[in-house]
């Protein structure tokens, strides 16, 4: 079963920016699309961006799109999230998994622990 660990999160003003990361085990990776998804407390999980597997189409959620840039490396199983301009409304735990196919976005497989993103005001 392919584990993900998840890091890179933290504390930053509105405005900053942090850069994400997804290391993934198993040899299933580069022929997985992925997803990062984020929740907030008391909100449900969300999809925040997907790339496909070779990393050619990618896809935003319309709040972050122009500020947030997903990318993969598939020679290091490794999936990125670029965030700039963050802003408090950002704030969430930020999970990335496997997605079952580009166009609907679901995700499928485990979830790793997660990378908590703060933004302060």
């Amino acid at each position: 079963q392919v584990q993900l660990v998840e890091s890179g999160g933290g504390l930053v003003q509105a405005g900053g920016s942090l850069r994400l990361s997804c290391a993934a085990s198993g040899r299933t990776f580069s022929n997985s699309a992925m997803g990062w998804f984020r929740q907030a407390p008391g909100k449900e999980r969300d999809i925040v961006a997907a790339i496909t597997q070779s990393g050619v189409a990618t896809y935003y959620a319309d709040s972050v799109k122009g500020r947030f840039t997903i990318s993969r490396d598939n020679a290091k199983n490794t999936v990125y999230l670029q965030m700039n301009s963050l802003k408090p409304e950002d704030t969430a735990v930020y999970y990335c998994t496997a997605i079952d196919n580009f166009k609907y976005r679901r995700p499928v497989g485990s979830w790793g622990q997660g990378t908590q993103v703060t933004v302060s005001s």
